[in-house]
């Protein structure tokens, strides 16, 4: 009887200190409460009206919020994947058919054409692949949920800004099932930061226009400290032994220290140096696989996207485009 007692007090406990789930309260009242709070934030009732009409959660997104990678790929094996001679190929046909709007937009913020592009290449390939999922729906499946509720109510109420703004209608505001909207694959909150009206059409579009697509992608990365002087990095070889002590993004040298250290191109030759300028040594595999010495900008690719192998993948494939 003790047990029960003390177990009953236990769960007692937890439920006044467990947050607001998905278990909760009913969507219905959840919703009503969002659009208050929406209201109370400038969104006006004919938006709230039109974006969410008989909308309810979506149990395809929580089971691919719930999801776990089911496969550990090598690098080897992803970039296979992602930099096929297929999407090589397509982006060089892009870059040369859209150079001369993208060599503006590159001057204006610094960022060459060829890492615009294959940002565009990876992240939908090349507008192919955006998403088809509801961004409004999704977004309130996901804050209604419980897991990540905060983020993604505030990503929801930015969404909904969008809306009011007038820079897409409710019917036409598709992406992935986290809410990542367009041909880059900006967040709401994203959106607000960087996208950008190249066009000059008064509204950010993302979804169709190729100007404000390509340009909110280049605004995002001057205002995340693009160096235009910079590359991304590129591929080296290490001596023999090299310690795996002295790689990652958290161990930065001068390349005439690397250069000292045995670190060479591919072919044998010295790496190139520019006095002051600091590098790292990123392994994405292990230190039997490829090595790459990364400056600043990889840095700034890695705001974009917290993945090793996408951020190398960026600059892989930007340089195959390029070539």
């Amino acid at each position: 009887m003790l047990y029960f007692q003390i177990t009953f007090y236990i769960l007692a406990i937890f439920c006044l200190f467990t947050p607001v789930s998905y278990a909760d309260q009913t969507f219905d009242t959840w919703l009503s409460d969002f659009k208050k709070e929406a209201i109370s934030k400038g969104i006006s009732e004919k938006i709230l009206n039109e974006a969410m009409f008989s909308i309810k959660p979506i149990p395809r997104i929580i089971e691919l919020d719930r999801k776990q990678p089911e496969e550990n790929l090598t690098f080897a094996q992803y970039k296979k994947r992602i930099i096929s001679q297929a999407r090589v190929e397509q982006g060089r046909k892009l870059y040369n058919k859209h150079k001369n709007k993208l060599n503006r937009i590159s001057k204006k913020y610094g960022v060459p054409s060829n890492i615009i592009i294959a940002l565009w290449g990876i992240e939908t390939s090349y507008g192919n692949n955006t998403g088809g999922f509801d961004v409004i729906s999704a977004l309130a499946t996901l804050a209604y949920d419980g897991r990540r509720s905060s983020f993604f109510r505030k990503e929801l109420l930015e969404a909904m800004q969008i809306l009011e703004e007038g820079h897409i209608a409710p019917s036409d505001m598709k992406g992935s099932w986290a809410g990542a909207m367009g041909q880059n694959q900006f967040m709401p909150s994203s959106f607000h930061a960087y996208a950008v009206d190249n066009d000059g059409d008064g509204k950010r579009d993302i979804w169709t226009s190729l100007p404000d697509i390509f340009a909110s992608t280049a605004n995002y990365l001057q205002k995340n400290g693009w160096n235009s002087n910079e590359r991304w990095g590129r591929l080296v070889r290490l001596p023999k032994n090299f310690p795996k002590s002295l790689t990652g993004r958290d161990v930065s040298k001068t390349l005439q220290q690397w250069q000292r250290m045995g670190v060479l191109l591919p072919n044998g030759k010295d790496i190139p140096v520019i006095n002051g300028m600091k590098a790292s040594i990123i392994l994405p595999d292990t230190i039997a696989g490829t090595a790459f010495l990364v400056y600043d900008n990889y840095n700034v690719i890695m705001k974009w996207n917290r993945s090793i192998y996408f951020a190398t993948s960026v600059g892989l494939l930007a340089d195959k485009i390029a070539q």
